[in-house]
């Protein structure tokens, strides 16, 4: 069973960024709560479970890809202010931010399962919803701000067109920089 203490050890670096001590437990207890729903019973499974089903992953996990999107998310975020200074238009809520980026895959826990074979498939509840509307599910049920469960909900496909914090379209430039790459790798797109 995944606790409390084993998404702090995992996600301490991000998780320790997030000012507001009440948005950060209920960050840990929405991947408790996934963990619990999609089966996940160690750490050990969900450093080993891809972060996609759609393209070869080299071998990057979801808790790999997870801090990679919240560090490109933070990066993107400085830059701004930085770069901008007075200029900028809006204001960008790091707590926000890191939350949204800790768990934009959240529903990913509950999207995939073991396939029995050694590898990994769509279960039963993610051929029925995708992981940004079970992500935003489970975050509205755990109490997470509207906020928040936009970035969830909006951060893939699903939020074209619609109306998105901020945040949610760093987390979705953060995300698509770790995805596209991979898949274009995969095509023979990549120039290397």
């Amino acid at each position: 069973m995944i606790t409390i203490t084993d998404i702090e050890g995992l996600f301490h670096d991000q998780l320790s960024r997030i000012s507001d001590s009440e948005l950060r437990d209920k960050v840990v207890r929405v991947w408790v709560e996934g963990s619990k729903r999609g089966g996940w019973q160690s750490v050990e499974e969900l450093r080993a479970m891809p972060f996609t089903l759609l393209t070869n992953t080299h071998g990057i996990g979801l808790v790999e890809h997870t801090m990679a999107v919240t560090e490109g998310a933070i990066g993107l975020a400085e830059a701004q202010p930085k770069a901008y200074g007075s200029k900028l238009p809006y204001k960008i809520d790091m707590d926000r931010l890191i939350a949204g980026a800790l768990l934009h895959d959240v529903g990913k826990l509950m999207e995939m399962e073991k396939d029995g074979k050694g590898g990994y498939r769509k279960s039963k509840s993610g051929q029925h919803t995708r992981h940004p509307i079970s992500g935003a599910i489970l975050a509205a049920a755990c109490g997470l701000p509207d906020g928040v469960v936009n970035t969830i909900a909006c951060h893939a496909r699903e939020g074209e067109g619609a109306p998105k914090v901020i945040e949610t379209v760093l987390i979705h430039q953060a995300d698509y920089a770790t995805f596209d790459p991979l898949v274009m790798l995969e095509k023979g797109h990549l120039i290397r």
